[in-house]
Formats: structure tokens, sequence, C-alpha cells
């Protein structure tokens, strides 16, 4: 209609958040634009396509309404998201060896499992050889909790053999123990944490707890995962595993040297 608005469209994305979390209104994966899988591709034809010709499935680019595309890690995936994810972590593979990390994300996306950045990255070390340095080891975390008192977290780490106290406090138990961690890290303490999602993978009051996180530290955005009957404990190494990812690119780590 040629007529100017002052709409900025790279918010879309964070306001429809905003909106989702003051009404409670949950919204659906499949939504167009705005949902969690609008710009999400794992089967292999359809990834091919995106990267020769984005157009060819996306009528606009996620940039334009504050989004990134995604390639989903299952047992979709094509050859060609598989390599596109491999370069993103700087993984240097002969095609025996690309083979061999295909099959076991296949196996995996077979048995119903999500795949994380970092099971894939385990998986690729693993065939490459390469033995993981941790950089942050959890040694001690404490977490008090009730419906009188203000969650509190005490955490202990080892990072680079030096030994760092924290404590935090939070909206629960689980938001202490992160906020702690965060301060343990300091100059990592703008690592912001893009989504938390939990699954009771057994039945019970004892059930095994599911937590997947998507953790960011400026453009790098990481996935990890831990299973464990204790809420807090998954979601205490899902978080210090997935900031060894983000510690993982050489750069980094000369900061902590």
């Amino acid at each position: 209609y040629d007529v100017q608005t002052n709409i900025n469209t790279k918010m879309l994305y964070e306001t429809s958040k905003m909106v989702a979390r003051l009404t409670g209104v949950y919204i659906q994966p499949n939504k167009a634009i705005v949902g969690e899988n609008a710009f999400a591709h794992e089967s292999g034809i359809h990834v091919d396509g995106i990267l020769k010709k984005a157009e060819t499935y996306e009528p606009i680019t996620p940039e334009l309404v504050g989004r990134e595309r995604r390639f989903v890690i299952g047992k979709h995936i094509g050859t060609s998201a598989l390599k596109e994810k491999l370069e993103e972590f700087d993984f240097k593979v002969d095609e025996k060896q690309f083979q061999q990390i295909f099959e076991r994300v296949k196996s995996l996306g077979d048995m119903g499992k999500c795949v994380t950045d970092v099971d894939l990255q385990a998986i690729a070390e693993d065939v490459v050889g390469i033995v993981e340095d941790k950089m942050v080891n959890l040694e001690e975390v404490t977490v008090i909790s009730g419906n009188k008192v203000t969650p509190t977290a005490s955490v202990k780490l080892r990072i680079n053999e030096k030994e760092i106290l924290e404590a935090g406090i939070g909206v629960g138990p689980v938001d202490a123990a992160i906020v702690a961690i965060k301060k343990s890290l300091e100059d990592f303490a703008d690592i912001k944490l893009e989504e938390y999602h939990v699954d009771a993978i057994t039945g019970g009051t004892d059930a095994l707890i599911d937590v997947i996180i998507k953790l960011r530290y400026k453009d790098k955005i990481i996935s990890a995962r831990s299973t464990q009957p204790d809420i807090i404990m998954a979601s205490v190494e899902a978080f210090i595993s997935g900031v060894n990812r983000l510690l993982s690119n050489e750069k980094m780590r000369k900061k902590w040297r």
C-alpha cells in the first residue's frame, strides 16, 4: 500500500514471547513466524534446499522478525545439515569419520531421543579421538528452599584448577543455583539462558528428569542436556556442560589461562 510505518519487525519475536509470558498463553510450536519450529529444519532434502536457496522454504528471512534459522538434529537429518553443524563447531572430519558420526546421530534419533549440540559434539569428539578438556568442574552445590525461606544456593566450582565459591538467590532453587554459577564465572556473567525445558521420563515422584537448555554468549548459541532424578542437579549439570562448550572456543580459553 506504499505506506511507511515505524514498526520494528525485528522485535516481533521478543514481543510475542513477552505477551505469552504475561498472559500465560502458550505459543504453539508450529505457529507461523513466532513458533519455535517456524525456522527450524531437519529433513535432508529440506535442509539441502535451504542451504542452496533459502527462499525455497522461507518466504521471509528469520532475521527480519528477530529469529534465527536452526537445523534440528534428529532421525530425519541429512548429510548437508550435519556437515553444516560440524563446520559450525569447527570439526574437521574425513568421509569415514563423517559416516560414523552420521550413523550414530541417526541411531539416537531412531530411538526417539533429542540430540542436542552437546550430544553431537560428544559423538564427534569420540569419533575423532578428541579428549574433552573441561575448564569448569562442579565440586559442590547446596540449595536451601521453603515456603518461608528465600531460595538460596551456594556452589563450589573448579575453574582451571582455581577453586571458586559463590552464593546466589533466586525465585526458586534452580534459579538460585544458576545465579550462583553465573556469579562464579565473572567474565561470563552475561551468558543468557535462552531456553529451559524439563521432561519427566518416568512416572512417580522419583522420576528421571530430562533437562534441555539453550545458552547464548554474544553470537554463539549452544544447547545442552542432563538427565538426573534430581531436577536441581540435572539443571546445574546441563548448565555447566553448556558453559564448557561455550568455553571450548580457543579465544575464550585464552581469557581464562
